[in-house]
């Protein structure tokens, strides 16, 4: 079961993924409050379970961008929802 995973997010489109999340990133700073930071924290949750899966393969100066951008995604989402 974890290659056909593994399968399925290598065949991802990366511009679609970035456009994807770039839109999401959006509704959710425009949206108003706590509906703009729930759906900041749903794009925290996808980007840690893609983190798990890339993180052996990821090279350091990779890995430490993601978490400082996961950060950013997180204080976001804290920011609206406060």
């Amino acid at each position: 079961m974890k290659g056909t995973r593994d399968a399925r997010l290598a065949r991802i489109n990366p511009t679609a993924a970035f456009l994807g999340a770039l839109v999401v990133v959006l509704i959710g700073l425009f949206a108003p409050g706590v509906i703009g930071g729930a759906v900041l924290l749903a794009l925290a949750g996808g980007m840690i379970y893609l983190m798990t899966r890339t993180w052996p393969v990821a090279a350091p100066q990779t890995r430490t961008i993601r978490v400082i951008m996961l950060g950013l995604l997180l204080l976001a989402a804290l920011f609206k929802i406060l």
